[in-house]
């Protein structure tokens, strides 16, 4: 399975109040966690998007400090893209711990297969099959999951494209993809669902 990884840890956790990365799970740092699930795949090269001195530094692992400063996961997405050699790219944002790597090796197969990315949408039917409440209004229509997902290397120059004109939004990078057709859409199941959970304030975490 050829394809490249990299962990989105460069976020500014201003919601959480401190830095996500160095959360433990299970008595490790989250960090530390979210790359044993991203090796888990196989990637012939795997990356850290992030401060150069974050807690991952001296891991071993390439950090990738962001080209565009300030723009966001897709500026980490636009220098892992820029940076790689493979034809694909996986995504996973250090703050999803719920994310398998069984899961995300499906993303990567699928993206061989049809020649694109693929990004994974949840829909509120989904959430509510899970379990998962509540459902605001914003909610009802499907959610993409763009920091759980693989980019061909030729979304690059739409990133790019997006970041030059000041549009750092995931949600428009993708259907700018989309326009393309190098994205495609997988809705997920409702026993993926729990796979997108996120720990963005203290009350996320169990």
């Amino acid at each position: 399975m050829s394809h490249a990884a990299v962990l989105l840890a460069g976020g500014k956790s201003s919601r959480m109040g401190r830095d996500k990365s160095a959360l433990l799970i299970h008595g490790e740092p989250l960090w530390r966690h979210q790359l044993a699930t991203l090796r888990a795949t196989e990637p012939a090269e795997l990356f850290i998007s992030g401060k150069c001195d974050g807690p991952y530094a001296n891991c071993g692992v390439e950090i990738l400090a962001d080209e565009f400063p300030d723009c966001g996961p897709l500026g980490g997405i636009a220098s892992a893209l820029r940076r790689c050699k493979s034809e694909r790219l996986l995504v996973l944002a250090v703050d999803m711990p719920a994310m398998t790597a069984t899961f995300l090796r499906t993303l990567v197969e699928q993206s061989q297969r049809i020649a694109r990315g693929v990004v994974p949408s949840v829909s509120a039917d989904v959430k509510r099959q899970a379990g998962i409440s509540p459902v605001t209004k914003d909610e009802e229509e499907p959610h993409f999951e763009p920091i759980a997902a693989v980019y061909s290397r030729a979304a690059l120059a739409v990133a790019d494209e997006c970041l030059r004109s000041g549009e750092r939004k995931l949600e428009s990078f993708i259907h700018a993809l989309l326009a393309k057709d190098l994205v495609h859409i997988r809705p997920a199941e409702a026993k993926d669902a729990r796979f997108f959970e996120n720990w963005n304030t203290p009350a996320d975490i169990p």
